[in-house]
Order: C-alpha cells, then sequence, then structure tokens
C-alpha cells in the first residue's frame, strides 16, 4: 500500500542515499524546483547523500553544467550517473559496432561522443549515413516535436540490415515546461516493436542503478550496502526501476502523471490507487512534489 507523505522529511531518516530523479522532480526542463532543491539540501545536512540518477544521454559532468543553469546549485547533490555514461561505455566497448549512424539533436548531444577515459584500447567510433552503418546510436529524435512514426522508414532499413539500436536515454516523454517532448525511449520502443534490436543504459534497466551505486560508494568509501531510497516521477522508469532493484521509491505525482493523479498540491488518493493499479506497480511513497 503507497503511503502519501507530506514531505521527504517524514521518512529521509530511513535512508543514507537518496537516488533522485530531475527532469520533472529537481527541474521542469527550464529552471529549478526550489522545493525541491531546499529538500535536498536539507537532506544533506543531516547526514544524508543524494546521486541525482538520470536519463540524460549526457556526460555528468555536462549535466552538472545543465543544472547549474537551471538554478539547481551543487550543495543540493552529491554525485550524478547519467544513462548516458553507462551507454558510451557500452558504445566504446564496441556494443554496436564502430561506423554509427547517430539519431539526436547537434550540437546539444554532441557531449556524447567525448573520449571515455575508464575505457581502455576504446573503440573508434565513426558517424556514418544509415546505408553504412553497423549500428545505431540513439539520443532521442532529430526533432523531439515530430511523431515518432516519422522514424519508420528509416528503422526499416536498419532492421533489415540487422543493425542493433543503443538507446541512450529510456525515457518516453518529457515535459518542458509545459510543452511535452519525445525521448530516445519512444524510438527504441517503435524499433522494438517493429523487430529490430534495441540495447538500453537508463532507468528502469540494472547498468545505471550499477552505476549509481559505484557513484556513492566513491564518495563514502564504504562497501557496506546502503539503504538507498529512489525518487522520481515516471512510473515506467524511476518506480519501475526502483522497484526492480527491490528499493523503497517515493513516487513523485505532479510530474509526468499530473492529469492521471489528479495533483495539484497532493495527489487525489483514489486517483492514485487507480492510476497504480493500472500500471501494476505499488511506491512505497507518494507525494505531489519534491519538497
Amino acid at each position: 500500500m503507497t503511503q502519501i507523505i507530506q514531505s521527504f522529511e517524514d521518512v529521509s531518516a530511513n535512508y543514507d542515499v537518496a537516488f533522485v530523479d530531475l527532469w520533472g522532480c529537481m527541474h521542469n526542463g527550464i529552471e529549478a524546483i526550489p522545493s525541491a532543491v531546499a529538500a535536498m539540501q536539507s537532506y544533506r545536512t543531516r547526514g544524508g547523500k543524494v546521486v541525482l540518477v538520470t536519463n540524460s544521454p549526457r556526460p555528468w559532468d555536462s549535466v552538472a553544467k545543465q543544472i547549474e543553469g537551471f538554478g539547481i546549485p551543487q550543495d543540493a547533490w552529491d554525485a550524478i550517473a547519467t544513462s548516458g555514461d553507462s551507454a558510451r561505455a557500452a558504445m566504446y566497448l564496441g556494443a554496436v559496432g564502430s561506423k554509427i549512424w547517430f539519431m539526436g539533436e547537434s550540437p546539444r548531444d554532441d557531449d556524447f561522443f567525448k573520449p571515455l577515459k575508464i575505457i581502455d584500447n576504446p573503440v573508434e567510433i565513426t558517424k556514418v549515413p544509415l546505408d553504412e552503418a553497423e549500428g545505431i546510436i540513439c539520443c532521442g529524435p532529430f526533432d523531439p516535436l515530430a511523431d515518432v512514426e516519422v522514424n519508420r522508414p528509416d528503422f526499416l532499413l536498419a532492421k533489415q540490415k540487422g543493425l542493433k539500436l543503443l538507446c541512450a536515454n529510456p525515457d518516453i516523454v518529457v515535459d518542458r515546461g509545459d510543452v511535452r517532448e519525445w525521448c530516445a525511449g519512444a524510438l527504441a520502443a517503435l524499433y522494438t516493436e517493429m523487430g529490430g534490436e534495441s540495447l538500453y543504459f537508463g532507468k528502469p534497466y540494472p547498468p545505471i542503478y550499477d552505476l549509481a551505486r559505484r557513484r556513492y560508494a566513491a564518495l563514502t568509501g564504504s562497501l557496506k550496502d546502503p539503504r538507498i531510497i529512489c525518487i522520481g516521477d515516471g512510473i515506467i522508469t524511476d518506480i519501475k526501476g526502483g522497484i526492480g532493484e527491490d528499493l523503497d521509491t517515493l513516487f513523485i505525482t505532479g510530474g509526468l502523471a499530473a492529469a492521471e493523479t489528479l495533483t495539484k498540491e497532493q495527489p487525489d488518493p483514489e486517483a492514485l490507487t487507480s492510476y497504480l493499479q493500472k500500471e501494476m506497480l505499488s511506491p512505497s511513497y507518494a507525494i505531489g512534489f519534491l519538497r
């Protein structure tokens, strides 16, 4: 049974570290959410650690610069684990070959191809047209507002060539302010539906949680398993992923599911129950907005 709480402080003493989603929890794609920033600052002053776990296809240092511009200060977090870093490691290990067709927005996604020092003898990656490619790297659609179906002809060719698609961001959609945009996860889902093979490296899949744990261990130097809570607004990413890792979860209902849960300040209990039953997931806690 999901418990609706009034603030993170109600339960935070039970956890050593919070794995916190960014988009929809800490910011709205344009600016920071002040109550969330304050909550994480307060948690850290009480001894908790904050690892931002995001399905951004960017390297962690690029994300750090981005969120600072949104107004999230460095004293609100301790480390960042991105799906981009997990996916980059796989790319440089040759998961989809060396000649790749790249899907994403340039120059925004160009940091994905920065050198990754932790990989010895990385594969040399070359961007090529689709008909010359050995695999696909997908950081997102070329146009995040266009219907994903526009990619079907290219994906048909890719499937016929037997190309694997490396998905650097499993999110289906995000809300940039009041505008909903498609993400790489929507493209990967279409490719899989068409019979292609998609490789995922963000939430809800295990590699990013392994990375987040390593980020936490690097902070503390401890081999002891920490008490972890996963916080996020994505029911099929943040919450499903946390539950899959057998971790407690805090569902932020005022993000992607605000309409379904009738969230104003807090979710409507009946609407929340109906929504969770439909999704067949049961987070430990729920709250309208992270605070």
